[in-house]
């Protein structure tokens, strides 16, 4: 069965427009089947991406979809450089179509995780996939502590009641800090910070 955390859906590719409203931004962009919520933007992006804290001009949309985090990121602060990563072989090509749709400018890369990343970020957003299994978000929390500038931050958002407590502790664990941004809705969003 496919996920949308598959690295090639084999379901048949139906491509379609959404519209976004968050940052104050609204705008229209493509999403497609297969993708991580492909309907609309869904309530925990949303608050990823008007609570998180953005600092520094590299960052990384990490598990990036049809790239919609960074997109607002991009948006909002245009003196910022972002990478869009995921596994998913269609949200990469959905995610670039929506950077050349928008002009906009991002590196876009097909990668498990960090296995095809390198350098350091100021920050690092991601909406990780608890469906993929805890093992897969713990390593996405270690594997973003060297990915990290001195003083970067890795920002998640998830169900604090549905493993998102698990993910906060597993982020205090590693960074030897952690912080809830913003709660709403059940979701957290948790800031670490690499000292």
């Amino acid at each position: 069965m496919d996920h949308y955390f598959s690295e090639k859906p084999t379901s048949e590719e139906t491509i379609f427009k959404i519209s976004v409203n968050a940052l104050g931004l609204s705008f229209e962009m493509l999403s497609a089947s297969g993708l991580f919520s492909k309907d609309a933007l869904d309530t925990a992006s949303k608050l990823l991406i008007e609570k998180s804290k953005i600092s520094g001009t590299k960052g990384l949309d990490l598990g990036c979809g049809n790239g919609v985090v960074g997109i607002c990121i991009l948006k909002k602060y245009p003196a910022t450089e972002v990478v869009f990563s995921d596994i998913n072989e269609r949200a990469v090509k959905i995610c670039e179509k929506n950077l050349n749709k928008l002009k906009l400018k991002g590196k876009v890369i097909k990668s498990d995780l960090f296995e095809k990343i390198s350098g350091e970020f100021d920050f690092i957003l991601s909406n990780p996939p608890y469906a993929a299994g805890r093992d897969v978000c713990f390593k996405l929390i270690e594997e973003s502590f060297n990915h990290l500038k001195k003083r970067g931050t890795l920002q998640i958002v998830a169900r604090h009641n549905k493993g998102g407590k698990i993910l906060s502790e597993k982020m205090e664990n590693v960074f030897e800090s952690v912080e809830a941004l913003a709660k709403s809705g059940g979701f957290r969003v948790y800031m670490s910070v690499k000292n």
